[in-house]
């Protein structure tokens, strides 16, 4: 191995480590709030507030940063040791706030505007040691968090837990990773630093390539987030008519985990195969399968669990498998100065939709119950596949994957 290729390795390891570690302050939340709520008896709206600040703040964040251009302009380690410890700081706060009052939600809405220095810049940062395997590292950056973000699911199967803990271990966590971030190299693909320019931002839309992978990002953020918020309780609803009612809740807990989870074989094998076969194939393919599951599932529904299991888990590696191939190709298509300010902007984009998608599940559930709830989500990756596409037939394609689009 060459000293190249072993200082990529070293490095790659500690900046996915790093994120993992730092973006465990927004796994936390949804670990706790369960038992947050029994113990302080939280009403329904406090506990989409406790959730949804976080999410919330992650998009102010990702939004001033883009049109600041902070990905760009500071030194990518400083900002995201920075960001990682203030995170921390506010995570740790919650062990001493009463989770009623309202500086609960304001300290998970810092910690959202925090991972906002943490989640794009780190995949600016992976970026830099990319030669001809751009979509294998963010695959593997993502495909960790996609892990990070199902072990909810698995701690509330066991429960018993004190909720102090997973927020102290987040805190804690997330200062390593402060520590741990300036020891990552940054790569040969580094370049100048460019001027301030906050009218840059609308490069996204003006650039058709930019946009046409923007907008295939956005039809898969619409899927996403929504069925991975709401998957588990699809599954509990299912298996509580199937099931006897002593292992029906765990096992849905231990099933919602396992799909979530399978996304990260999807993003490092979708990163793999997406160098060699090109981005815009493995995007349209994944959405082809995601959407079609999103479609077809709810059939499913109130049957066997084990069909119901093998579907969830081929919809969660398929729905996931895209993800780093979008930022990958918004890399690959941005002037190499202002890349961190494109995935920036690209990823709060998605995170507004998600916003939207995962408050109407319920609505689509009392309009037209679990059988066909999930359907309205196989319209984003539709328009998904009608923007890879059309990205595919454009002569800049060629940027992707080294020409293989």
């Amino acid at each position: 191995m060459t000293a190249w290729a072993s200082s990529k390795s070293v490095s790659m390891s500690i900046i996915a480590i790093c994120q993992v570690a730092a973006m465990a302050l927004w796994f936390s939340a949804s670990a706790v709030v369960p038992a947050l709520a029994a113990e302080f008896h939280l009403s329904n709206f406090a506990q989409a507030t406790l959730t949804s600040a976080v999410q919330v703040g992650f998009v102010i964040g990702c939004l001033a940063s883009a049109v600041l251009g902070l990905a760009d302009r500071l030194e990518m380690r400083q900002l995201f040791a920075a960001s990682a410890a203030i995170g921390a700081i506010a995570n740790a706060l919650l062990l001493v706030v009463d989770p009623r009052s309202v500086v609960a939600p304001l300290l998970r809405l810092v910690t959202g505007i925090c991972m906002a220095g943490v989640y794009p810049v780190g995949m600016k940062l992976a970026s830099t040691w990319a030669r001809g395997d751009m979509g294998l590292l963010v695959g593997i950056l993502v495909g960790a968090l996609t892990l990070g973000s199902a072990l909810p699911h698995l701690f509330n199967a066991f429960g018993g837990v004190d909720w102090r803990i997973p927020l102290a271990v987040a805190s804690g966590c997330a200062l390593l990773a402060a520590l741990l971030i300036g020891a990552a190299g940054v790569g040969p693909n580094r370049a100048p630093v460019p001027r301030f320019d906050p009218h840059y931002v609308l490069t996204a839309w003006r650039d058709v390539p930019l946009r046409l992978a923007n907008l295939g990002y956005l039809g898969h953020m619409w899927e996403l987030y929504a069925m991975w918020a709401w998957v588990g309780v699809f599954l509990q609803a299912s298996f509580a008519l199937t099931l006897p009612p002593a292992i029906a809740s765990t096992s849905a807990k231990l099933a919602a985990f396992a799909t979530i989870a399978s996304g990260a074989i999807g993003c490092v094998g979708a990163g793999f195969l997406a160098d060699r076969l090109g981005r815009t194939t493995l995007t349209i393919v994944a959405m082809a399968v995601s959407g079609s599951c999103a479609a077809s599932i709810g059939l499913l529904f109130g049957g066997s669990a084990w069909p119901l299991i093998a579907v969830c888990i081929v919809w969660g590696i398929s729905i996931v498998a895209d993800s780093a191939q979008f930022s990958a190709s918004v890399a690959e298509l941005s002037e190499p100065s202002r890349v961190g300010t494109m995935l920036t902007l690209q990823t709060a984009l998605g995170f507004t939709l998600t916003l939207v998608t995962i408050y109407l599940v319920p609505h689509w559930v009392d309009a037209m119950g679990w059988r066909y709830a999930f359907v309205p989500l196989s319209i984003g990756p539709a328009i998904g596949v009608f923007a890879m596409a059309r990205l595919r037939a454009h002569p800049r394609s060629i940027q992707l994957a080294g020409g293989r689009r």
